[in-house]
């Protein structure tokens, strides 16, 4: 055989030439166009799921030299946390305070802003009236100062108004005594914690024993205040008023139609300013004692008003010994009081001594006698018919139900 496999046959078509060259070019690996398609995400790890940690502050060598230097000097860093208000800004929010907290509903809100000032020591010599103005207002509002909706508002606000109590005179400090008995002592009275209604029967006691002896001249000056209040009515005044108001523009008008009197000098005011400067010390010795005289007639009220607060909680079983004590305490000391003021006493101690005979034979306030919890639940089951198998024939028949076979 020769050596070519193919000799003597004729030469390829340029056809077979070509498929020949698309096999041999299929054959070889083509290479992948770049996608347009964005690859996905690589999974982060756990580590870098974790918070990075701070940053080391660089030491700045200035700031360390100042550290030292006020180190060295032993002053402290003192950093301002409020604004210092003046006198005339403080008496504006005093008068807008006392304008709103006689108002029942805007009394809360008020009586924190007056806290709030009286804690910021905003309360001076300067601000005393119209801090006290603020008082006055909150005790004559239209709502008592023991009712529940604002009670702890005016415990309070009197409590804090203590602190302040060293800038007003000595008939604000009066006044601010008995209001505090009547808002602060009174409000006690009301109290679930025995300790605190203990103490302050405590207080009231003491000072009951404080009063003086009441004279007859207290009595009269009673009963003729009870008297004036019984003959004149509210109406009455208002028309003498408006009345002698209208009559008094009239004569001044017929006498002095130009309004020339008050250019001329009168020598009768001259006469009373005198009379005036000579009177001076007789009519400060009176306001003192017209002042000393309404400081014990509004402390017995208050006093009074304890009294009536602690007996109307008589059916308080803890609460009993404490009353019975202050009463008797009051009882002793009655001729500290007035007339009308004693007869209430002698009621009251009546009443109460009543109580406390019936406890001692084992009833109570109502006349029923004393049960406790046990006894009461002993008499409701006496006659009760229970089962001893729990809940299994309840009418005492001691019969299974059907269901139980």
């Amino acid at each position: 055989m020769g050596d070519s496999l193919f000799e003597g046959l004729p030469p390829p078509s340029h056809q077979q030439q070509n498929q020949e060259a698309e096999a041999s070019n299929a054959s070889k690996p083509t290479k992948r166009e770049p996608s347009t398609v964005p690859a996905p995400p690589k999974p982060a790890l756990k580590s870098a799921l974790k918070r990075p940690k701070p940053m080391e502050a660089k030491p700045d060598p200035e700031a360390d030299g100042a550290a030292e230097k006020v180190a060295a000097s032993g002053k402290r860093l003192r950093f301002k946390t409020t604004t210092d208000a003046s006198e005339t800004q403080v008496i504006e929010a005093m008068k807008k305070i006392a304008s709103h907290i006689k108002t029942p509903t805007k009394f809360s809100k008020a009586s924190k802003l007056a806290i709030q000032l009286i804690q910021a020591g905003s309360v001076k010599p300067g601000t005393s009236d119209q801090f006290f103005a603020i008082l006055e207002a909150a005790m004559s509002s239209t709502t008592s100062c023991t009712d529940p909706s604002v009670r702890a508002d005016y415990h309070a606000l009197f409590s804090a108004a203590q602190d302040a109590a060293e800038c007003l005179n000595k008939k604000q400090k009066n006044q601010l005594a008995t209001w505090t008995v009547r808002a602060v002592v009174a409000n006690d009275l009301f109290t679930d914690d025995s300790f605190v209604f203990s103490k302050t029967a405590g207080q009231v006691r003491d000072a009951i024993a404080n009063l003086p002896v009441a004279t007859k001249d207290d009595d009269m000056e009673e009963a003729a205040s009870l008297n004036d209040k019984a003959t004149i009515s509210d109406e009455n005044s208002e028309r003498e008023e408006t009345h002698s108001g209208a009559e008094a523009e009239e004569n001044k008008g017929e006498s002095d139609p130009f309004g020339l009197d008050a250019l001329i000098p009168s020598t009768v005011k001259k006469d009373e300013n005198g009379k005036g400067k000579k009177d001076t010390p007789d009519k400060a010795r009176k306001e003192e004692e017209e002042e000393s005289k309404r400081f014990l007639k509004d402390q017995r009220v208050a006093l009074i008003t304890c009294l009536e607060i602690a007996a109307r909680r008589y059916k308080t079983p803890w609460c009993q010994t404490v009353i019975d004590i202050l009463v008797k305490h009051a009882f002793d000391h009655v001729g500290r009081f007035t007339s009308c003021q004693r007869d209430a006493i002698h009621k009251l101690w009546a009443s109460i001594r009543e109580q406390l005979t019936r406890r001692k034979q084992g009833k109570s306030v109502n006349g029923k006698l004393d049960v406790n919890g046990f006894e009461w639940l002993q008499q409701k089951y006496a006659g009760e018919k229970i089962s001893i198998r729990h809940s299994v024939g309840g009418n005492g028949d001691r019969r299974a139900s059907q269901w139980l076979g």
